[in-house]
């Protein structure tokens, strides 16, 4: 309440400025590709190589042969030698989408049946109720023995009405470890059978009974029918594609074994089961399990407790899993694409959302807290609620494309990289082009090869470097050439491509797969991990290359023991190598930029300091928009900009540097523009790329200063 200013005195007041907006999506590298599973078209932040995993899935089979997409080679790397945050963009051909939850429904109408049957029973009559698979037997005799429950067996006494005794024996049975889910009525020339629990599962119970003494049940008298169904909510997974079903329909609960796992579960799907039904309190626990586990030895993801369907309630559903789903959507005026978020509460699974219409039940309990409302049909809210029961997922569309060729086959394929073409990575470089939203300092699309042109891979990496271009805070890793390439095929198509914002290597190299299997890749598939390294032990600024910083642990071999002499013609063209020297090991042995013209750009640790310092200062800079043009603003941005620079001196980064900002370069026509004008000149340290060393014979008797 703000106080009156009306005597002297003191007055405090609050101003709420702790709102913090959503920070972009930063990353150390983006990598753009197919995976096993996930998003497609959504720039997902990993942490580590296992988040990746969970996300978007590591292997897959097709054609009965197990394969590993090179974008979860790419990152693997990249995680394995430093890297700290990875920005991952599934692309796929065709259309994908979710799947749908099976099973979570709340009953509406109890099923029911009625028959007509004779009120005394002859010696040896049996009738049945069978349910579930299991078959419960009433049999009529003269001296009745001891019930057996473990057989599923009761009996009654000949000439017993058997409408009463079935009513009885069913109450009996529910009394003891077996379960009939049925509340028995009757006259003495009927009988009516209700369904305990609302629902469909109950439908398909019947009432059978043997027509001659000593007969097993074999005529069926009656069905139970008109149990209803309705969901009181949907669930849909946030990863799209047919990886993730695991039921063929709504009502199925998916195929399970002995074990209570299902069929189709896989670690690269889920299931879900609802827990904890509280009418009293309207509230609920939802479990989203590993789609692989079983019912002794669950993998429990995530655990919701405590939902409710009530929309005031702080644990609504919608509120606390989340129901927004991202669509990818294109500014006709500029061609550029965006995501779309639609649904109104922010995603808190990270495996599912809540979709469809939700039974709400707005202010499930009365005034009193102890009563249940009911609906404008008098119906109680309770019945609302879902069932306790175990579901799973169905009717995801999208899978990998049939005879697509993976690792060192891609060469063979040109008209299909992995599944795909060029063209399906054109929305995620549209996306990735947003520099606000998603911030990263490297961008690879591993498995596109600038030779495979058929399948417009070329016009792909184009695109990619001009987007780092565009950003002018990445740097792109690209691959030229297929496996079995020579020296002429890599140099030639270096010679096509004229950037300061790319960078190549060759040749291919051997890794060992997840798959088991050892498989060569491109080599611009581990380059980041070089990247990542150098970034981890000293700073972007040092050279990815070297025995120092550009070692490739995990590489086997490369598929070429490249010479001095294959190194000079690879350097002299733009290709950085990849050298192999006994007793050293596998290396990068380059490190030049696709830069034509000769200058420091032409080196990709100047490239890279470029991008980091102009990342730093930039980030400074935007503090001052909107500020008045004055001498204090400027100082203040002098003030930060000077002693980064410093360190970047001391870190050797630069041998020199001089920041100017002041009336020299804003005299009033400037100022009166709007505008704020600095100048930051930089001299880039050199790295040592020849090492010279003069060896020089002198005369015996010669004496050394």
């Amino acid at each position: 309440m703000a106080e009156s200013i009306i005597s002297p005195g003191v007055f405090t007041r609050e101003n709420d400025i702790s709102f913090v907006q959503p920070a972009p999506v930063a990353a150390g590298a983006a990598f753009i590709g197919p995976t096993v599973k996930g998003p497609d078209n959504q720039p997902t932040i990993v942490t580590s190589y296992n988040d990746y995993t969970r996300k978007f899935g590591e292997t897959f089979t097709s054609a009965s042969n197990t394969y590993e997409f090179l974008t979860s080679v790419a990152v693997k790397n990249y995680f394995s030698q430093g890297g700290q945050t990875a920005l991952i963009t599934r692309v796929v051909s065709g259309s994908y989408t979710g799947a749908v939850s099976t099973n979570i429904f709340t009953g509406l109408d109890k099923a029911s049946g009625s028959g007509n049957i004779v009120s005394q029973s002859a010696n040896g009559q049996q009738y049945a109720v069978s349910y579930a698979g299991t078959t419960y037997t009433f049999i009529a005799t003269g001296s009745v023995p001891a019930d057996s429950p473990s057989t599923n067996t009761w009996y009654f006494a000949t000439g017993s009405n058997v409408a009463t005794t079935i009513t009885n024996l069913v109450a009996e049975i529910n009394g003891a470890s077996a379960y009939v889910p049925v509340s028995a009525s009757g006259t003495a020339t009927a009988l009516a059978l209700t369904a305990s629990v609302a629902g469909t599962p109950y439908n398909a119970l019947t009432f059978l009974t043997g027509s001659i003494a000593g007969a097993t049940p074999n005529f069926t008298l009656f069905t139970l029918a008109g149990g209803t169904d309705q969901a009181p909510f949907t669930l849909t997974t946030l990863g799209k594609g047919i990886t993730y079903n695991n039921a063929t329909g709504a009502a199925d609960p998916g195929a399970q074994n002995s074990d209570g796992s299902l069929v189709s579960g896989s670690s690269d799907n889920v299931r879900c089961q609802i827990a904890n039904v509280n009418t009293a309190l309207g509230t609920f626990t939802l479990l989203v399990r590993q789609g692989n586990d079983n019912t002794n030895n669950q993998i429990i993801l995530e655990t919701f407790t405590n939902l409710s369907l009530d929309p005031k309630s702080e644990n609504y559903i919608e509120k606390v899993i989340g129901n927004q789903y991202v669509t990818v959507a294109t500014d006709s005026s500029t061609g550029v694409s965006y995501n779309y978020f639609q649904g109104t509460f922010p995603n808190r699974s990270n495996y599912v959302r809540v979709s469809g219409n939700v039974r709400t039940t707005p202010d499930y309990l009365a005034n009193d807290g102890i009563t249940i409302n009911t609906d404008s049909s008098g119906v109680s809210y309770s019945t609302y609620l879902p069932r306790a029961a175990s579901g799973s997922f169905y009717n995801a569309s999208g899978t990998v494309k049939s005879g697509a060729k993976y690792f060192a086959d891609i060469s063979n394929n040109s008209t299909d990289i992995q599944g795909l073409t060029g063209t399906n990575y054109t929305t995620a470089i549209s996306l990735l082009s947003n520099k606000d939203d998603y911030q990263f300092n490297i961008i690879s699309t591993p498995g596109l090869i600038n030779q495979n042109s058929t399948a417009g891979a070329n016009t792909t990496i184009s695109s990619i470097i001009s987007l780092a271009e565009d950003r002018g805070d990445c740097i792109a890793v690209v691959d030229l050439v297929r496996t079995g390439s020579i020296l002429s095929d890599v140099t030639t198509q270096a010679v096509t491509i004229n950037s300061s914002y790319a960078a190549t290597y060759w040749p291919w190299v051997q890794i060992q797969s997840a798959t088991g299997r050892n498989e060569y890749v491109p080599a611009g598939t581990i380059i980041p991990g070089v990247y990542a390294f150098t970034d981890a032990a000293t700073a972007p600024w040092f050279a990815p290359a070297g025995l120092v910083r550009g070692g490739l642990p995990g590489v086997i071999q490369a598929e070429r023991k490249l010479t001095k002499g294959d190194r000079d013609t690879l350097y002299a063209s733009k290709v950085n190598p990849i050298a192999t020297f006994p007793g050293t090991g596998i290396s990068v042995f380059g490190q030049k930029t696709l830069q034509t013209k000769a200058s420091a750009l032409d080196r990709v640790n100047v490239r890279r300091l470029l991008i980091e310092l102009k990342k730093f200062i930039g980030d400074q800079a935007k503090n001052l928009v909107f500020e008045q043009n004055t001498i204090a603003t400027r100082n203040r941005f002098l003030a930060t900009v000077n002693p980064y620079l410093e360190s970047v001196v001391q870190r050797q980064g630069l041998y020199a540097y001089r920041v100017v900002m002041d009336d020299t370069n804003n005299t009033a026509d400037v100022v009166d523009r709007n505008q704020l004008v600095g100048q930051i000149f930089i001299q880039p340290t050199k790295t040592i790329e020849f090492v010279v060393l003069d060896f020089i014979v002198e005369p015996t008797g010669a004496t050394f200063a």
